[in-house]
């Protein structure tokens, strides 16, 4: 803003808005900033307007009231936009200070910054002065100022106390560059001590940053938290959380060098799954710590396909979801049109009519404690609806490449595959050997070196006409798989299901596997060898185009879903 020169050498400056919940090292940065030599700041202006209005009460309320301006019209207007002798104008404020009325320059004006503190550091040392309470804490307040800055084209930057402890400087800088003014040294330290600058509440509040001379690191281990404060934890630790997806760079106790990844279809950012009873934000939608699906993967699935407003094959996909669950002996499972409700509700609200895939869990549920024994598990079980636009994961035009896993696949003498459970570990142990070779899966064999399956599909072969897969000892009987068998029948092809050795494998005409999430994918090479002639097959292309016309033609209607 260009400077425009005023009575008494004083000059229309650009204020520069801190907004915080208090006991975030506010008053600290306020310092800091005071340093600049192109920068005045106030402590607070709109204290005085926040009491006026809300009637609370303070040791210094009679002063403040007072010796400040107390008309918010005129505190926004003739303090904080009126004219100074510097560039840049500082002004710490408390989020919960922003209390109807206030003129609307105050957000549209200047520049805003939002400063963070978990909760965990807030509460312990609040009520010193003041019991805490969700209105003092004023974290709904901070979200709807980052609204309403957002909604404005202008989203402020936000920093974490955390990382102003850990790196002032680092965070400075990029505070200062976010801000678009230049990042000055002076900003590290001051000197110990009240200052001029400080608001009337001072010698209530300060105290212990009055003993500092610069940002000092957090304590390595903090104070045990006062658990009378354990509910209104609960209230402001997903707000604090919300806030944090905005932080330049997150404070967290285990550092990832990692960015946030792209997403294979970037419309799954924004979706809605079913958790428990309810429907969740994509990074809402989390499990207890104590759920017996991170306990142990002691949990039940299956995966389920949308075609045109219908989902196929759905009630096959619960007969085995609550087959699973009574081979595990669940109990107080929910029923199977409760379970049917909570996917369509899920589908209605995120929209998927088509081109959409289910991952259906259900966990034995939470744990009164941690551990094995599900006698712990005295809640119920927790569904899980994680619905996603996904198109089939492999190439099934021009085919897949596979290769053969040392790791074999699991015995009925140990786990029976027949139960589809989310202890996986057999198969990603697998699913590794075939990243490795850059193969788009890996053939598991049974203890007697016959081909089982691969770690995530049924597999099935063509030699001379005739259409073989493995009989279903080792290997889950997909119900995908079991569907292009029928298609196999009405097609008039021979079907055999039978003991596969892997040469038969490497020597087939044709090969292609079968699942949900892939559907029915040729596969071309084997261990560096080509199927066939290295292309996808006859037979392979007719099953494919049966199983597409029955996707079209079979399903559990969506309901309220109408073709347009």
């Amino acid at each position: 803003m260009a400077e425009l020169s005023m009575q008494n050498g004083e000059v229309e400056v650009e204020v520069i808005h801190s907004w915080s919940t208090p006991r975030t090292l506010s008053t600290s940065l306020m310092y800091s900033f005071a340093q600049r030599d192109d920068m005045e700041v106030l402590d607070e202006p709109l204290y005085a307007n926040f009491l006026r209005v809300t009637g609370f009460d303070r040791p210094y309320r009679e002063e403040l009231l007072c010796k400040m301006e107390a008309d918010g019209n005129k505190a926004v207007k003739e303090v904080i936009f009126g004219p100074g002798r510097k560039k840049y104008r500082f002004c710490k404020h408390i989020s919960k200070q922003w209390v109807p009325g206030l003129p609307t320059d105050l957000i549209k004006k200047g520049k805003h910054f939002i400063l963070i503190r978990s909760p965990l550091d807030i509460l312990p040392s609040f009520e010193k002065i003041v019991p805490p309470s969700f209105q003092e804490i004023g974290l709904a307040n901070l979200i709807s100022i980052y609204n309403e800055l957002s909604e404005l084209g202008r989203p402020p930057p936000i920093i974490d106390a955390a990382e102003l402890q850990e790196n002032p400087e680092a965070t400075l800088r990029g505070l200062c560059e976010d801000l678009d003014i230049p990042f000055q040294a002076l900003m590290l330290k001051w000197e110990a001590g009240p200052k001029p600058i400080d608001g009337i509440w001072a010698p209530w509040w300060y105290k212990s940053v009055h003993k500092s001379t610069g940002f000092e690191k957090g304590r390595k281990y903090s104070q045990p938290f006062p658990f009378v404060h354990y509910d209104l934890l609960e209230q402001c630790l997903p707000l604090y959380n919300l806030l944090c997806r905005g932080v330049r760079k997150p404070s967290c106790l285990l550092k990832s060098p990692l960015p946030r990844p792209n997403l294979p279809v970037p419309a799954n950012e924004k979706l809605l799954a079913w958790v428990g009873d309810e429907l969740l934000p994509r990074d809402g939608a989390k499990v207890s710590v104590f759920d017996s699906v991170v306990q142990g993967g002691d949990s039940v699935w299956e995966g389920l396909r949308v075609y045109s407003g219908k989902i196929f094959k759905l009630d096959e996909h619960l007969d085995r979801l609550f087959d699973s669950a009574k081979a595990l002996a669940f109990t107080n499972v929910p029923t199977r049109e409760e379970v049917k409700e909570a996917i369509f509700r899920t589908l209605i609200r995120n929209g998927m009519f088509d081109n959409s895939h289910i991952r259906l869990s259900l966990t034995r549920g939470k744990k009164v404690t941690s551990g094995m024994s599900p006698e712990f598990n005295l809640y119920g079980c927790t569904l899980i609806v994680l619905a996603e636009w996904k198109p089939p994961v492999y190439d099934n035009t021009s085919g897949i490449t596979l290769v053969t896993a040392t790791t074999r696949r699991n015995s009925p003498n140990n786990l029976d595959s027949k139960i589809h459970h989310n202890n996986l570990l057999n198969n990603i142990l697998a699913k590794i050997e075939g990243n490795s070779a850059n193969a788009a899966d890996a053939i598991m064999l049974d203890k007697d070196g016959y081909v089982s399956e691969t770690n995530a599909t049924n597999i099935f072969l063509v030699k001379k006409g005739r259409v073989i897969t493995p009989h279903a000892d080792y290997c889950l009987p997909g119900i995908t798989r079991a569907t292009v068998m029928d298609l196999v029948v009405k097609e008039k092809l021979e079907l055999e299901e039978r003991r596969i050795s892997l040469s038969e494998f490497h020597t087939a005409d044709e090969v292609w596997t079968t699942g949900t999430m892939g559907e029915l994918s040729p596969v071309v090479k084997i261990d560096g060898r080509d199927v066939g002639d290295g292309k996808v097959g006859p037979v392979t292309r007719r099953l494919q185009n049966a199983y597409k016309t029955l996707t079209q033609d079979v399903g559990v209607p969506i309901p309220t879903y109408h073709v347009t």
